[in-house]
C-alpha cells in the first residue's frame, strides 16, 4: 500500500516537507505580532516551553498514527481502532478543508503584495494611508479572488504531482529558499540604526508581564503553529519510511519550525522599533505597518518584495499539506485518481474561500452571530476544530492504542524511545488538559 500511494524518498525530504507544513503564516505573520502584543521575550520563553513539550508530543503522536495506518486520517484511525474514533479522522479532513479555504485567501494577499511592493505601489510612509490601501484591496470584489485562485492553482499544481516528485521536490527547493530569504532580511533588520531596542525587547524578559491571557496565547500558538489537529501530520506520517526514527524526526521538525519563528521575530521586531512603530499592532503589523517600515529603509522596495515572497513561500508549503489531507482522503477512501482528486478538492476549497474574501468587502453586511464569513470559518477551525482534534489525538494515543503505537514491527515508534513513559503521561494527562484550557478560553 505504501508503495502505491507514494512515499518520501529520504528522511531529509520528509523533514523539510513536514517543517514546510508547520512553517506558514503563523510563524512569519502571527508569531511576531503575538510577541509584540504579549510583552516580548517573556512570551518567547513560555512559547518555547510549550512547543517542546505539548507541541512535540502531539506531533509525534500524529506521525505514529499516520505511519502505522499508512492512510489518510480517516483510514488511519479506522485501521488502528475504528468505531467512533474514525470520526476524529473525518474531523481532521474537514478541518484541513475549512482552513485552506480562508488560508488561501490570505496566501493570495501575499502574492498580491509582492507585486505591489515591487511596483512601488506601497512606497508610502504613513501607516494610515497604508491601512486605507489594505482595506480597499481586501474589500475589492475581484482582485483578492483572482490572487486566491492563483494561490490555489500553484498549490494544486504541486500536489497533483504526488509525494516524491511534487511535494517533496518542491519543499526541497522552497524551504532552503525560505531560509536564505529570512536570513538576508534578518541581517538587514538587525543592522538598522535603532534596531537594538527591538532586539532587547525580543531577548530580555520582563517577568512582571506574565498573565493568564499571555500563557493561553503562548500555548495556543505553540499548538497551532505546528499544524497539529488538522490531519496534516497524520497524512504526511503515512508517507514516512519505516526506517525513519520518528521521535528524532518530530524533534527536527519542531526545531526547524521554532527556528523560523524566532528568525521572523528578529526580522520584524528590530525593524519596527528602528522606525518607531508599534510592535503590538496586531494582525495589521504585516500588511500595514511593515510596508511603512520598508518605505523608510534604504532599498526598501527590494527588501519589501523579498519579504512578501518569503511570506508567500511559507504560505504555499503549508497549503500543500492542507490540500494533501483532503486529496489523500479522496484517493484512499473514494478511489479517485490523484489529479482528479486535486481538481475536485481544489475547486471546492476555492469556492468556499470566495465568500470568505467577499465578506471583507461587498458582503460585509452578511454576518453569522455577529461575524463575517471569513471570521466564522477562522473561529470554527482555530477555536473549535483544531483544539478538539488535538485533545482526541492525545487521548487516543495515550489511553487507547499506546501498545500499538510503540510496536516497531507494525511501523510504530519502537522500544528504543527512552522517553516513552514521559511521552505517555503528556499524551494522557498534560496535553488534553492544556489543549482543553485553550479550547474553553477560545469559546
Amino acid at each position: 500500500m505504501a508503495e502505491s500511494r507514494g512515499q518520501f524518498s529520504t528522511r531529509t525530504g520528509f523533514i523539510l516537507a513536514a517543517a514546510g507544513s508547520a512553517v506558514g503564516l503563523g510563524n512569519i505573520w502571527k508569531f511576531p505580532y503575538l510577541v509584540g502584543e504579549n510583552g516580548g521575550a517573556v512570551f518567547l520563553i513560555i512559547y518555547l516551553g510549550f512547543i517542546f513539550t505539548i507541541g512535540l508530543s502531539v506531533m509525534l503522536a500524529e506521525f505514529a498514527i499516520g505511519r502505522i495506518g499508512e492512510r489518510n486520517p480517516v483510514g488511519a484511525f479506522a485501521h488502528l481502532k475504528g468505531g467512533p474514533w474514525t470520526a476524529v479522522g473525518y474531523m481532521g479532513v474537514f478541518t484541513g478543508f475549512v482552513i485552506l479555504s480562508f488560508y488561501s485567501v490570505v496566501g493570495g494577499w501575499t502574492i498580491a503584495y509582492a507585486f505591489k511592493m515591487a511596483s512601488g505601489l506601497l512606497s508610502l510612509g504613513d501607516p494610515k494611508a497604508l491601512g486605507d490601501a489594505f482595506g480597499a484591496f481586501i474589500g475589492d470584489p475581484v482582485e483578492p479572488i483572482f490572487y486566491h485562485a492563483l494561490f490555489m492553482i500553484l498549490t494544486g499544481a504541486v500536489v497533483a504531482r504526488g509525494i516524491g516528485t511534487g511535494i517533496e521536490r518542491a519543499c526541497n527547493i522552497l524551504m532552503p529558499v525560505l531560509f536564505v530569504l529570512l536570513v538576508v532580511l534578518c541581517v538587514r533588520s538587525i543592522t538598522l540604526p535603532g534596531a537594538a531596542a527591538g532586539i532587547a525587547f525580543f531577548l530580555q524578559p520582563d517577568f512582571s508581564k506574565i498573565n493568564p491571557a499571555m500563557v493561553i496565547a503562548a500555548l495556543g500558538h505553540a499548538f497551532f503553529s505546528l499544524s497539529l489537529g488538522m490531519g496534516a501530520m497524520i497524512t504526511y506520517g503515512s508517507y514516512i519510511s519505516r526506517q525513519t526514527n520518528l521521535p528524532r524526526a518530530a524533534l527536527w521538525v519542531t526545531s526547524l519550525d521554532t527556528l523560523i519563528a524566532v528568525l521572523a521575530g528578529f526580522l520584524i521586531l528590530p525593524a519596527v522599533f528602528a522606525f518607531g512603530f508599534d510592535p503590538g499592532a496586531g494582525p495589521g503589523l504585516t500588511f500595514i505597518t511593515l510596508p511603512a517600515v520598508f518605505s523608510k529603509m534604504p532599498l526598501g522596495a527590494f527588501f519589501g518584495t523579498l519579504f512578501f515572497v518569503l511570506l508567500g513561500v511559507a504560505a504555499l508549503t503549508s497549503a500543500m499539506s492542507l490540500l494533501e489531507v483532503v486529496v489523500s482522503f479522496l484517493v484512499d477512501e473514494k478511489g479517485l485518481q490523484r489529479r482528479k482528486a486535486v481538481l475536485a478538492a481544489g475547486t471546492a476549497i476555492f469556492l468556499l474561500g470566495v465568500p470568505s474574501s467577499l465578506s471583507l468587502g461587498v458582503w460585509s453586511g452578511f454576518t453569522i452571530a455577529g461575524k463575517g464569513f471569513f471570521d466564522v470559518a477562522d473561529y470554527l477551525a482555530s477555536n473549535i476544530l483544531l483544539p478538539t482534534g488535538g485533545i482526541f489525538i492525545s487521548i487516543f494515543v495515550g489511553w487507547v492504542v499506546f501498545p500499538k503505537i510503540m510496536d516497531g514491527d507494525n511501523g510504530g515508534i519502537g522500544d528504543e524511545f527512552r522517553w516513552a513513559g514521559v511521552w505517555r503521561i503528556i499524551c494522557r494527562y498534560v496535553a488534553p488538559a492544556a489543549i482543553a484550557w485553550v479550547l474553553v478560553s477560545g469559546l
